[in-house]
């Protein structure tokens, strides 16, 4: 592959670069004070793997809980007359709950009619993308994160939107659950599709799969793709090159700034080179 090739990720000191070898790597905790942890805490500790992490997403601290701890946290990156896209999904619900409690008054632009329908109803300014098309920050969860940083998105069918606005903000950060920590990033992907033409570029992406699903918010055929995913770079670049393809769920580690785990764990993925 190219050296400038914007899907290929740049070498780096730092946690994703580490975790690359298989999690076996020791993470940089959140908190910059050290302080002594009781022997039965599951609270994570320092140079704890990402294979620590999605053991203790199976223990007493739930899910909701967790997505809640990781809104939390990203909320506190909003200030007063920021311009913020939102994503589409369950962990960003918790966000829009944590911003109408805050009442911050920065500038929403919601990346689904589902989103800006919660964030109007809880009070949240949500105005037009076309009147801040350039964003200081954009919040959304992820379906996957793997070691490498690459994330797979798109289970609620906005993956489109949500890159077009991630693409926009000057800064992108993902909140999740330990749960959406995996060793490799694995189908299905999600896909939006053209619905003209459709059958031949199903028949070109095949093993795919249509959703007896709603079209998306811009009117594409919602599918999934079934195949490998073990080279995402190359995954992406395909399906870039097919015209019948409106938007894939894969999202390279050069778009996210940082990656929100829970209530105590950071990750910040490869942010050298241009953005694919």
């Amino acid at each position: 592959m190219a050296a400038n090739d914007p899907y290929l990720p740049r070498p780096r000191a730092g946690p994703l670069a580490a975790l690359a070898h298989r999690w076996c790597q020791p993470i940089r905790a959140a908190s910059p004070t050290a302080r002594r942890r009781p022997v039965n805490s599951r609270e994570p500790r320092r140079g704890a793997t990402f294979d620590d992490l999605r053991r203790r997403g199976r223990g007493p601290v739930s899910r909701d809980e967790q997505k809640h701890r990781a809104a939390a946290r990203a909320a506190d990156l909003v200030e007063r007359d920021m311009r913020v896209g939102l994503g589409t999904g369950s962990t960003v619900a918790f966000l829009l709950d944590e911003l109408a409690r805050r009442d911050v008054r920065a500038h929403y632009v919601a990346t689904s009619p589902r989103t800006e329908i919660e964030a109007r109803r809880r009070g949240l300014d949500v105005t037009a993308f076309h009147e801040w098309p350039a964003l200081d920050l954009a919040i959304d969860g992820a379906d996957q994160v793997a070691p490498d940083g690459w994330l797979v998105k798109g289970a609620g069918g906005a993956h489109t939107r949500e890159k077009i606005v991630a693409y926009a903000a000057a800064r992108f950060v993902v909140i999740v659950d330990e749960s959406k920590l995996v060793a490799a990033l694995r189908p299905p992907v999600p896909l939006e599709l053209f619905n003209f033409g459709l059958e031949a570029t199903l028949a070109s992406l095949a093993p795919v799969r249509v959703r007896d699903a709603a079209p998306s918010p811009d009117g594409g055929v919602l599918s999934d793709y079934l195949g490998a995913v073990d080279a995402p770079a190359s995954l992406a670049r395909w399906f870039d090159a097919n015209v019948g393809v409106i938007g894939h769920g894969l999202v390279a580690p050069n778009l996210v700034d940082t990656i929100f785990v829970g209530a105590h764990d950071e990750l910040h993925p490869n942010k050298n080179g241009d953005t694919p």
